[in-house]
């Protein structure tokens, strides 16, 4: 078994996890769990501050707004058994580790409460597999008093490098999955190191970055581009290993989309004119 892990080509998937394993956000749950009014409005306005890392405004909140600071290590884990997870994410998580010549080591960096992911994921990815927001809690009272860590930015980046360098892994062996703007700067370094980017949403910020978009509610459609980039497989043999469980891939659409805004020469000024 020794021989056959070192004959195999060694790869890292890193995923985010709100919206892209998930089908909620998982700081408006928790916001409805302990009755904390305008999750949404309280993020929109930090966002447009731009003075936190995209991804952030849960931590803040959590920290600096009176309304969370009732927010106990006990009030993530429930928050994670309500998380709706899209489907077979354990199951993508098995195929990863026996792919015919290609082994992927799968690892979720969230800038969610770390506690709140390895809850929702609990028996589809270990817990040492899934770096998130780490906090420091008061030994007393189990209030959050302050942060060790948030993989949100910059600091995605960070936690992606950490992640390579543990397991050995070369640059151009790195596959990143993501959904929105919290992804964007880790995007942009897997692309710029010759890895494959994987968008899983329509968003146009995301989607122009990403070098495969991939869109579905099943866990397991990453495993597509995945397929077709790194191991060079064609699809039949792709719709070969679905169907060897149980899978049939019954819509296939490949669409290139081509996004435009045109103006007239008037409405774009006198030098479009010139």
């Amino acid at each position: 078994m020794g021989n056959k892990n070192m004959t195999r080509k060694h790869y890292l998937l890193a995923s985010d996890f709100d919206q892209t394993l998930s089908f909620n956000d998982s700081g408006l749950i928790l916001s409805q769990l302990i009755g904390a009014s305008d999750f949404t409005g309280k993020v929109s306005g930090l966002s447009r501050m731009h003075f936190i890392q995209q991804g952030g405004e849960l931590t803040y909140l959590l920290l600096h707004d009176p309304e969370y600071r009732c927010v106990r290590r006990e009030h993530m884990v429930e928050v994670g058994k309500q998380i709706r997870l899209k489907a077979n994410i354990r199951l993508l998580s098995q195929l990863l580790d026996n792919l015919d010549g290609h082994r992927f080591s799968f690892s979720v960096i969230s800038a969610a409460p770390e506690e709140l992911v390895q809850s929702a994921l609990e028996g589809s990815v270990a817990p040492d597999h899934i770096p998130g927001t780490r906090f420091h809690y008061d030994p007393s009272s189990g209030e959050i008093e302050s942060i060790i860590r948030v993989p949100a930015g910059y600091g995605k980046v960070a936690v992606l490098e950490e992640l390579k360098s543990a397991l050995q892994v070369s640059d151009d062996r790195v596959v990143y999955v993501g959904d929105g703007s919290s992804d964007i700067h880790v995007m942009l370094h897997v692309n710029r190191c010759d890895g494959l980017t994987v968008a899983v949403s329509e968003a146009k910020y995301v989607t122009r970055i990403a070098r495969r978009t991939v869109l579905g509610e099943d866990a397991l459609c990453v495993l597509v581009p995945i397929l077709e980039e790194v191991a060079g497989w064609d699809p039949p043999r792709i719709r070969a290993l679905f169907g060897s469980h149980g899978f049939v891939l019954q819509e296939w659409e490949k669409v290139r989309t081509d996004w435009l805004t045109i103006r007239g020469a008037e409405a774009a000024g006198p030098q479009a004119a010139a």
